[in-house]
């Protein structure tokens, strides 16, 4: 038997991709800024895929 989920798990991965994203966009340039990007696209990519699936 599995144990239950814990409710505040994806909460937290969008906190910490959040938190990379901000570090990696005010301590570097090149490579960070593309990291920045990449991970703020993916986080705007899953909020509206959130808003689309809710609206359905």
């Amino acid at each position: 038997m599995k144990p239950p989920r814990s409710p505040f798990i994806a909460p937290a991965w969008i906190a910490l991709a959040s938190v990379v994203g901000l570090v990696s966009a005010l301590i570097g340039d090149g490579l960070l800024d593309l990291i920045s990007w990449l991970v703020f696209t993916a986080l705007i990519a899953l909020a509206v895929r959130a808003w689309v699936k809710r609206t359905r």
